[in-house]
């Protein structure tokens, strides 16, 4: 019976749980035999696998993060290594890989086909929401969420001090998450790396709301433009007003994925075990709006 291994690389995202179910579940329907790899691409070297029962997957689809567990390996770029990697995946009749995460593991995965020709099917998963080709990956919408929640708590304390918040999103270098919550949240100020933004004329939109008895500021700023705490310092000065800095920081990866992002795994997972049944090798799975 041909064996296909599902694994998570690189940040752990939610939904990758019930993208691990439903790729476990429809390959099974499908006659193969699935298993799952712990530890990512470090443990696709070292053996990490073991079949995928029933039991195992039978209460991932609530979970956050990933019961897999991920890495990034460095080993990973090393000819031998993969070659170690090979020999566990052929030990077991394993000739299918799935493999959730971004660019860097698809690339990964790319390599490892070109020496040994297994093919894989990509799944994009990153709360970054930054992979080219889709619309949509894995993790966004609970992140989003958790940061609006965060949101809301915050405006609560500042409306009660008339204080300044600067709220610093994840997402590397893409401004997805900032953008997105800014809106959702009826944010004062929202920066971006993508877009120019000019301090004075977000001060001169800004001066009623500072004179307002009661009112707050809240600025959304992603992690990318590196200004979070040069905008908390300038609030202060500039706008006079008490201005505190909250790094979200790696809670916005946490918690129970979303209905969404429980819908979009098993979407995701179905279309890649279906593709790889096909023949069709070596795709990465994609979402447009």
């Amino acid at each position: 019976m041909s064996g296909i291994a599902i694994m998570t690389s690189g940040g752990d995202a939610a939904g990758m749980n019930p993208a691990i179910k439903a790729a476990v579940d429809h390959a099974r329907q499908l006659g193969m035999n699935p298993y799952v790899v712990y530890d990512g691409l470090e443990g696709l070297i070292d053996g990490k696998i073991k079949e995928a029962t029933r039991e195992l997957t039978s209460d991932m689809i609530y979970r956050g993060g990933t019961l897999l567990r991920s890495s990034r390996s460095k080993r990973f770029f090393d000819y031998e290594f993969r070659r170690q990697a090979y020999e566990h995946l052929k030990e077991r009749n394993i000739d299918k890989l799935i493999i959730m995460g971004g660019d860097g593991s698809f690339r990964a995965l790319n390599d490892f086909f070109n020496d040994f020709e297994v093919p894989f099917a990509g799944i994009p998963a990153t709360i970054d929401n930054d992979i080219a080709g889709t619309d949509y990956c894995l993790g966004v919408d609970t992140a989003q969420n958790v940061i609006l929640d965060c949101i809301d708590s915050v405006r609560d304390t500042a409306r009660s001090h008339h204080r300044a918040f600067v709220i610093e999103t994840m997402g590397r270098d893409c401004g997805y998450l900032a953008m997105t919550t800014a809106l959702c949240s009826a944010a004062d100020i929202c920066i971006v790396p993508e877009i120019p933004y000019d301090l004075e004329s977000i001060y001169k939109r800004l001066q009623p709301v500072i004179n307002e008895e009661g009112s707050c500021i809240i600025a959304v700023v992603a992690e990318g433009t590196r200004v979070a705490q040069y905008l908390t310092r300038w609030l202060t000065e500039r706008a006079g007003m008490d201005t505190r800095l909250t790094v979200l920081g790696h809670v916005q990866r946490g918690g129970s994925p979303t209905a969404r992002d429980r819908l979009m795994g098993t979407r995701f997972a179905t279309r890649a075990v279906e593709a790889l049944n096909n023949g069709d090798i070596n795709q990465i799975m994609v979402y447009h709006d």
